[in-house]
């Protein structure tokens, strides 16, 4: 606890420019959609990712380019995440046809399905970066950069409504992820946190950290 409270503070320091923007996202996380997430319908949400398996795998089936894995990932940020590209919080020309026919029931029966698939095995042979490590884990004082686990947690697995898991990702889409944060072509990061952490990380180190995650998996 003490560690996720250091970290939050720290993240709030490096955004405070950021705080007076534009939200970052017009979901409100009120009582009435936590339940809605939580009751998702994860038989119903298996039929709806019938077609999503091309782009995002399906199982065990690696996916190409720079498309997340979607299985094993929290159900809020998910949630969250279709309804960021749906108001367009989240730009994604893609993204934003494909969920334009969902309604929110839709939305969080997708959500419960994938959360409740296992998490990919991780990428093979990814060998251990030592200034990867060390952000993790130690983050860096003299940039007032938290430890990434303070939020990601140790494993990898994500915590809270809007922290998501990063253990067996896929490392380009990770690595694309980061850079967009860092360009600040993708915008809807509460607070503003990963566009302030990003834009102090430099394109190694986040090539670094995307194959740090993609090597944790289960």
């Amino acid at each position: 606890m003490t560690s996720f409270v250091l970290g939050s503070l720290a993240l709030l320091a490096v955004s405070g420019t950021v705080l007076a923007g534009e939200p970052s996202s017009k979901l409100a996380w009120t009582p009435e959609n936590l339940a809605l997430v939580k009751n998702g319908n994860a038989a119903k949400g298996k039929q709806l990712a019938e077609t999503c398996g091309a782009c995002h795998g399906n199982g065990q089936q690696e996916v190409a380019g720079a498309f997340p894995y979607l299985q094993g990932q929290l159900a809020t940020y998910l949630y969250k995440q279709l309804k960021d590209y749906k108001d367009g919080s989240r730009g994604n020309a893609i993204m934003a046809g494909l969920v334009s026919g969902l309604s929110d029931q839709d939305m969080a029966d997708l959500a419960a399905w994938y959360s409740q698939q296992p998490v990919p095995a991780g990428a093979k042979n990814v060998l251990p970066h030592e200034a990867a490590g060390q952000l993790v884990s130690r983050g860096d004082s003299k940039r007032i950069l938290p430890p990434c686990q303070s939020c990601h947690e140790p494993n990898g697995k994500g915590q809270r409504i809007d922290v998501p898991g990063l253990a067996g990702q896929n490392a380009a889409y990770t690595e694309q992820t980061l850079q967009d944060y860092k360009s600040e072509a993708r915008h809807n990061d509460l607070y503003g946190r990963m566009r302030s952490i990003t834009q102090q990380l430099s394109d190694e180190e986040i090539k670094a950290l995307a194959h740090y995650y993609a090597g944790l998996g289960h």
